[in-house]
């Protein structure tokens, strides 16, 4: 399906894409994926936005990019790209090491807003200039932490706010990501997106206490533990597993939350039907949202960011930056 051509929709606002990959554009031909799942598919699907321009230095990728989105305006550079369709929400979605980059040429340029993929940069140093043009309100830099923005994660917030089992007593994520990945590779790149989401229910920031385990190995499995604020919380990260695992799982005074990539499970505590005297968890047949939203959520939010420029993002360049923060000292010193 395409979208609509970049002269469609007068009053709308226009987005623009940089770095015309996997999560730039290409993942929405996924047919098992929920959509929309790129940067180019949540503007399109959007019908307060427009998709006016692309820009990648792959010609292949151009062409691609054209053709599924019937966009006559695609571009090898991207100062040119601005400069010649004048968006107001800039998604890059390239390389880490870019990052920087493209967020000042917005900031140069202009353009309000900057949804930046994660993670934030490919350096402490770089993270921390971001995360500084974003507080001198040169640009607003939104960080496409996208189970902030994503039902089941909002689902499993809202019952620790309202406290339904109790209060949080610790937390445990696990991150399986390839059988033959370094683990500090899964760290820098998925972990990115575990560590913000365990410091978002949590209230966070994560505090790196110990590891255990080599994270420059491409098998075992290491084990972060961490706290946010008074929360224990325990990150397991492995290879040598054939599948993927992403999950997050709290533990409440009088319940239990599993929730991850398909996942979604609530136990509560009752009388237990195995021992006299006890309780035990017991579901409750609360079951995932049949659509999370988690793209779709984000464009809403930067498109919110744009009509409001005093508007602080769900998840801006300081949660950018305490996430790779964490994720860079459990690399470095394990």
């Amino acid at each position: 399906m395409n979208a609509h051509p970049s002269g469609a929709g007068p009053g709308k606002i226009r987005c623009a894409v940089v770095g015309l990959g996997r999560i730039g554009s290409l993942l929405e031909d996924d047919a098992l994926r929920e959509k929309p799942c790129t940067h180019a598919g949540a503007v399109a699907a959007n019908p307060r936005c427009l998709l006016a321009g692309g820009a990648d230095i792959d010609p292949r990728r151009r062409w691609l990019f054209a053709e599924r989105w019937n966009l006559p305006e695609v571009f090898a550079d991207c100062r040119e790209m601005i400069r010649a369709v004048r968006p107001r929400i800039l998604h890059i979605a390239t390389h880490p090491d870019s990052h920087e980059q493209y967020v000042r040429l917005a900031a140069d340029e202009g353009v309000p807003v900057a949804v930046c993929e994660k993670p934030l940069a490919h350096t402490l140093a770089s993270a921390r200039r971001i995360a500084a043009l974003h507080r001198s309100g040169a640009v607003t830099v939104l960080v496409n932490h996208e189970r902030r923005y994503s039902a089941d994660y909002l689902l499993a917030g809202a019952r620790i706010r309202e406290m339904r089992h109790g209060r949080l007593l610790s937390a445990t994520g696990r991150l399986y990501f390839g059988r033959t990945r370094k683990l500090m590779d899964q760290m820098i790149h998925d972990g990115t997106h575990l560590a913000d989401i365990l410091a978002f229910l949590t209230g966070g920031p994560l505090k790196k206490v110990l590891v255990f385990g080599r994270m420059d190995r491409k098998s075992g499995t290491a084990v972060v533990v961490a706290k946010s604020g008074s929360i224990p919380v325990t990150i397991e990260v492995g290879a040598e597993r054939e599948h993927l695992v992403f999950e997050v799982d709290l533990s409440f005074q009088r319940g239990r939350i599993r929730v991850g990539n398909g996942l979604y499970e609530e136990h509560e505590s009752r009388e237990s039907p195995h021992y006299e005297g006890f309780r035990s968890l017991a579901p409750t047949g609360v079951g995932p949202p049949e659509r999370t939203g988690y793209f779709a959520g984000m464009l809403e939010d930067a498109v919110a960011c744009a009509l409001d420029p005093a508007r602080r993002p769900r998840s801006d360049a300081a949660d950018g930056l305490a996430a790779l923060r964490f994720i860079l000292s459990v690399v470095r010193r394990s």
